[in-house]
């Protein structure tokens, strides 16, 4: 995980969509053209994008955690991304003849290289600060795992702004591992009297919550130095999956299981969903008449089948597809569709391979049932048969299920014949929810994109 100061978080934050509108301003200037309504509307909607983009990819991080090239890489695909997207939208509402085509250009063109600039700057102070030793000192009580591992973070990130002294701890000296006693400060009850002579900045108690009389001696003697102190719970033995510290009615909770669509992630996703979904049903409802009719006039039976699936929350929804058997089964046995499937048309057997008979789900997604990516959603038959056999895997639905997901593009479309094989899809769907973000998603789609007519094991 990816941790920086607050401060800090802030202006790498901001410095590329005020950067994006800084550029697009000078180029105005330079060309002579008036900050007008068009223009104001086109540099708020670039804001946000870049905002967002920039943010997902993890462009160039001042820290060094990234190699600087590697970062600008990184930036261009972002900035081409936002490039793309502002140039989709002058098509669909031909409003580009508003804007001056050279100011449009330069500013296109200079982006990039102004914000790497100021990536550079950024980058150049952290490390001025760390040269300097103005960074923040700390000390850690407690050398246990969850302190070692402390020390980690703090070695390796540059951007926390912070040293780490060393550990003090109450065990003897040769009971301590081999990392502790390298940078051993002394038993713990030295620690005010340390923290007044060296001035340490930060206190981080990494011990057990059991230990709260311990905990509370530590405290009190603390009270005469002007060191900020924290309590590090040790939670790293726990499979995290958006954890996260939050408030409820002012207690402090940790949120250990939780969706990632909370807050602005919610509206995010659902901007998302509800802006793509609209695009792409406006692109293919041509394709989609053809093939409502194609499946009419080649089989018996209705052109939409509709199943039970679950959905958000473990809730059931009814997901639609263009029916490419010739049963409807929705019952508590539904035997998953395997190659050479007997009860698959001819003209189901194409629809499965490409996914067309997927497309009616963007309706789905349109009502909210679905998401355009997440976890496939399973037949409420196969969800009860799994869930007892694999662990964690209600977790899946923390979040709406997906027309396209990353276990999809990994490899796992089609029929899952063994318990293996559910279990490495719902790893992927379990990974997608720990590190979602609006470029994963894009992601995604991008690749099933490229799958679609590639994937062998589609059927």
């Amino acid at each position: 995980m990816y941790n920086e100061t607050s401060t800090l978080a802030f202006f790498r934050r901001i410095l590329n969509p005020v950067g994006v509108i800084l550029v697009l301003v000078a180029s105005m200037l330079f060309h002579g053209e008036r900050f007008d309504g068009y223009y104001v509307i086109l540099g708020i909607i670039a804001f946000f994008l870049s905002s967002h983009l920039f943010d997902d990819l993890a462009i160039i991080r001042p820290c060094g955690a990234r190699h600087l090239w590697s970062g600008l890489g990184s930036l261009l695909i972002a900035w081409g991304l936002t490039v793309g997207a502002l140039l989709f939208l002058a098509y669909l509402t031909r409003l580009d003849y508003l804007f001056d085509r050279q100011t449009i250009l330069h500013w296109f063109m200079a982006t990039p290289f102004v914000l790497f600039l100021g990536h550079m700057c950024l980058r150049w102070y952290v490390h001025r600060i760390h040269l300097h030793g103005q960074a923040r000192r700390a000390v850690i009580v407690g050398g246990n795992e969850a302190g070692l591992r402390l020390r980690g973070r703090l070695e390796n990130n540059e951007c926390l702004l912070t040293d780490c002294l060393g550990f003090f701890d109450d065990r003897r000296e040769d009971r301590l591992s081999g990392a502790v006693r390298e940078h051993y400060l002394g038993h713990s009850s030295n620690l005010a009297e340390y923290a007044m002579r060296e001035r340490v900045d930060i206190i981080y108690i990494t011990l057990p919550i059991s230990q709260r009389e311990r905990i509370s001696a530590l405290l009190m003697a603390l009270k005469d130095t002007t060191a900020s102190i924290y309590l590090v719970p040790d939670i790293f033995t726990y499979d995290l999956i958006q954890a996260r510290i939050d408030q409820m009615g002012g207690i402090p909770v940790i949120a250990i299981l939780e969706t990632p669509f909370t807050s602005i992630n919610a509206l995010n996703k659902r901007m998302e969903d509800i802006v793509l979904s609209l695009l792409i049903l406006v692109l293919i409802s041509p394709v989609m008449l053809l093939i409502a009719l194609a499946v009419k006039l080649s089989s018996h039976g209705p052109v939409i089948f509709s199943q039970r699936r679950y959905g958000l929350n473990g809730e059931e929804i009814i997901v639609y597809k263009f029916r490419s058997m010739r049963v409807m089964e929705d019952g508590d046995h539904v035997p998953q569709a395997t190659r050479d499937d007997e009860r698959t048309t001819r003209l189901g057997r194409f629809l499965r391979k490409t996914s067309l008979d997927e497309l009616p789900q963007f309706v789905n997604v349109l009502q909210g049932r679905m998401s355009i990516v997440g976890p496939r959603p399973h037949a409420v038959a196969h969800n009860e048969l799994y869930r007892k056999l694999i662990s964690g895997y209600m977790l899946r639905h923390k979040v709406k299920p997906g027309i396209t997901g990353w276990a999809q593009v990994n490899g796992l479309r089609g029929e899952t014949e063994s318990l293996d094989k559910m279990a490495a899809r719902i790893q992927y769907d379990l990974d997608y929810i720990r590190n979602w973000s609006l470029s994963l998603d894009l992601h995604i789609i991008l690749k099933t994109v490229w799958l679609v007519f590639k994937d062998a094991h589609a059927y």
